[in-house]
């Protein structure tokens, strides 16, 4: 690694990436350009590019991509159903494929040698972004200065910052790790390590407390096409400019907010606080859309993969040939799913109050308690024997078996 003479940081302002930036220029006398992803972080962004370059970066690249994160990553995702260990919607995890395929894409442009990133050796970052580098660029050197360095904490982080003049966000009070984009904000470190410690209220970023949510429910409707949400009450927006309407909705409604301890792909537990208004909406819409338009052994034979699809996610497969096969045949399943839902944000909870869909396999003639004829109730005898026969056959040889 000693003739490295550039490296791309992933660089994001805080106080890991802060650090990284001067330990890479003050180990390596490499020069380092960074690339802060826009990815939804809003107001984080400011001033980012004028404190890379104060901090030494000879060149600082901040970029939208915003669009291309909702487009290409949340909703392929979304349109699987993808949930990690049941809870958890992939905030983090989504992301770092995009933010390694920019920095390969700036190493070649910028003639970089190495690129680097501030994930820790104990988490699931370093993977997902590593994975990723070498799916892009096989020939990659990599730098992961949390396996390297001698600053194995963050007190002792704040240390370096405060030595070398480097402003950061955290204080001793608050040293959580946080990571914002689009989808999400997660909370992590901290009081957080204890996981019967309460989060407080002052930690939430995205959503109000689900008791002062406003005492009057809000009604929405979503409409999907080929299972991509693509319009809200009736106003067609961008994948980007919807996903962000979806979040001041459900921020405002205090929906979103989970705090679990999930399985890291390194082997460790761990305990993160996420806030997801958006995505909670977005979830629960899909599903309700799939409902009248999916076919039952179409659904079920997909849903018996999410776990798979998300373990995939959450693992940093994102570029493998196994995820593309999954993506296909998610995306071949949601060729008719489109039409409307209907919803009531109210009080942190998010509630579907109807669905509708010119492709809607829901037939009233057949599900009717009324009088129909379409249906003959009698066939269901012979339906039931047939299933039973398997079970009446076992129960006899028990018995035989006993005697």
């Amino acid at each position: 690694m000693s003739d490295i003479k550039k490296v791309v940081l992933a660089y994001s302002g805080g106080l890991d990436t802060s650090v990284i930036l001067k330990w890479l220029i003050e180990t390596y006398h490499c020069e380092v350009v960074t690339l802060t992803a826009d990815l939804g972080q809003e107001e984080e962004l400011d001033g980012l590019e004028a404190k890379a370059l104060k901090t030494g970066a000879v060149k600082a690249y901040v970029e939208d991509l915003r669009e291309e994160f909702i487009r290409d990553y949340v909703f392929p995702a979304f349109r699987a159903n993808a949930i990690y260990e049941g809870q958890y919607l992939l905030g983090t995890s989504i992301a770092r494929p995009l933010i390694a395929k920019r920095q390969i894409e700036i190493a070649a442009a910028e003639g970089a040698d190495a690129v680097s990133h501030g994930a820790t050796g104990k988490g699931n970052d370093q993977v997902r972004f590593e994975l990723g580098y070498f799916a892009m660029n096989p020939a990659i050197k990599i730098i992961a200065p949390w396996r390297d360095w001698d600053l194995t904490s963050r007190t002792r982080l704040m240390q370096f910052a405060k030595e070398h003049n480097i402003p950061v966000p955290q204080t001793p009070s608050k040293p959580y790790s946080t990571d914002r984009n689009m989808l999400h904000i997660s909370y992590e470190g901290g009081v957080l390590e204890d996981p019967w410690a309460q989060a407080t209220d002052d930690m939430y970023t995205m959503s109000v407390k689900p008791e002062d949510a406003p005492d009057k429910a809000e009604i929405i409707e979503i409409d999907f096409k080929n299972g991509n949400p693509v319009a809200i009450n009736g106003r067609p927006m961008s994948p980007a400019t919807l996903f962000k309407e979806l979040n001041t909705l459900g921020g405002r409604n205090g929906i979103g907010r989970i705090d679990l301890v999930e399985n890291r792909f390194v082997g460790m537990k761990s305990r993160g606080v996420y806030e997801t208004p958006g995505g909670t909406i977005l979830r629960l819409a899909h599903l309700n859309m799939e409902s009248i338009t999916l076919d039952r052994e179409v659904a079920h034979l997909r849903d018996s993969l999410i776990p798979k699809y998300a373990e995939l996610v959450y693992n940093g497969f994102w570029f493998s040939p196994e995820m593309a096969l999954l993506q296909k045949m998610v995306d071949e399943t949601q060729t008719c799913v489109s039409g409307t839902v209907r919803l009531k944000l109210y009080k942190g909870n998010c509630y579907v109050l109807g669905r509708r869909s010119d492709q809607s396999l829901y037939d009233e003639s057949f599900a009717t308690f009324e009088d129909d004829n379409v249906y003959a109730q009698k066939d269901a005898e012979g339906f039931i024997r047939l299933n039973a026969l398997r079970l009446r056959i076992r129960k006899i040889a028990n018995d035989r078996r006993k005697v």
